[in-house]
């Protein structure tokens, strides 16, 4: 039998299962028992994060035939029945998907709006999902518009899209929209230890967050790497592997390397970054643990929190702490500016690693200079000085001449 990846594995089946969002599902949920649902469904937001399957189950909730749903619409579906079945394997006859990136043209849509009159042949609803619908071109969207206002009753469409800007306002207007959200950091770490534990596979939970990190709040992302990192390890799951597989940087080297630059040890500051690119790092993975520990000195001294949060060694909490204790809101600020300015230059410089060394040296020039209200004292403290100390140039009193002036 062949392997099925743990993204399709562990890819929800019911509103419940969906991870992170909580908006969609209350409002799916309520719209079912109230059977007030909506004829077309926009999902919107970023890549893994369960829009086509929460088309899928709201397909599945439209035609689940468990007698037990007394032949209604329901919030659950049972996923047993032929219908459920055959939704999730993508073969139901009244449960079109179509991919509208290789789908574009105006006969395409045209194509739907001549067999939308038909009568579904064994579901209760006919249920088009087109996925990254943005890819419709405008005359495709121009031929959509009057049947997706007044669709038949039997007829259901859902849309899914990484980029709803693209689409015009009057389809969107005709749409119930849900904007899902990137999935937090936490909720993907505690779903990579539940399948974890569901696999029987050995882990810690550091590394389960260092994948949830790089993930960037895509669930699919996390499973993925999840998967790869698995045969990696080959044993138990740590962070190393991550780190190995990945040519992420550690982040106690980050923290080192973050050091230096503030310390201004220039030497010690080209000798570490030699010796990462050296070690394969990439030298955007060194730039991007950079700014991760900017960031988290601002926002714990924004929010007067303690580094608890961020999962760190008792080591990197300790010298976390010590950073912190040096550097003020307005250098951290001014730290962020040149470290994004660096991230740009990379992207169009000859020589990657010599704009890195630069780009770091100049950040460690510009660390520790004053900050402006400090600089602009200075300027009037200097201008106070030199008028006390500036010779007068008036004309001294002749004794002669103040003698005269009595006289007179």
């Amino acid at each position: 039998m062949s392997y099925t990846v743990l993204a399709r594995k562990y890819r929800p089946q019911k509103l419940s299962e969906l991870i992170g969002q909580d908006t969609l599902v209350k409002v799916i949920t309520n719209s079912f028992r109230l059977n007030r649902i909506a004829h077309a469904f926009l999902l919107t937001g970023s890549r893994g994060i369960g829009k086509t399957s929460t088309a899928r189950i709201i397909a599945k909730g439209l035609n689940c035939i468990e007698p037990s749903n007394n032949n209604l619409p329901t919030v659950d579906p049972c996923g047993k029945c032929e219908t459920c079945i055959s939704i999730t394997e993508s073969r139901h006859i009244d449960v079109i998907e179509m991919d509208a990136a290789s789908r574009t043209g105006v006969s395409d849509v045209r194509e739907i709006i001549d067999n939308i009159d038909y009568k579904t042949v064994y579901a209760r609803f006919k249920v088009y999902i087109i996925d990254e619908v943005h890819m419709l071109s405008n005359s495709a969207f121009n031929a959509l518009l009057k049947t997706l206002e007044e669709p038949p009753e039997h007829v259901k469409f859902i849309f899914a899209t990484t980029e709803v800007l693209k689409i015009p306002n009057t389809i969107i207007s005709r749409c119930q929209r849900f904007d899902l959200e990137r999935i937090d950091n936490q909720l993907i770490t505690k779903h990579l230890s539940d399948i974890c534990n569901r696999e029987d596979i050995d882990f810690s939970a550091s590394a389960l967050s260092m994948i949830s990190n790089v993930s960037e709040g895509s669930v699919r992302d996390a499973l993925s790497i999840l998967d790869q990192a698995i045969i990696y390890s080959d044993g138990k799951l740590e962070s190393n592997h991550i780190t190995e597989m990945l040519g992420l940087l550690d982040q106690n080297r980050s923290l080192k390397l973050f050091e230096m630059i503030l310390n201004q040890n220039h030497n010690g500051t080209i000798t570490e970054l030699e010796m990462e690119i050296k070690d394969g790092i990439d030298p955007y993975s060194i730039l991007n643990g950079l700014m991760d520990i900017n960031w988290k000195l601002m926002i714990s001294k924004i929010k007067n929190e303690d580094f608890t949060l961020y999962d760190l060694s008792d080591d990197n909490f300790q010298l976390l702490k010590n950073i912190s204790k040096k550097m003020s809101k307005s250098v951290l600020s001014r730290c962020w500016q040149i470290l994004l300015k660096i991230h740009e230059e990379l992207k169009y410089a000859p020589d990657i690693l010599s704009t890195l060394q630069m780009g770091l040296l100049r950040l460690s020039f510009l660390a520790n200079a004053p900050e402006q209200s400090d600089l602009l004292k200075l300027i009037d403290d200097s201008k106070s000085l030199s008028k006390e100390n500036k010779p007068s140039t008036e004309k001294p009193l002749d004794l002669k001449d103040d003698e005269l002036k009595k006289k007179k």
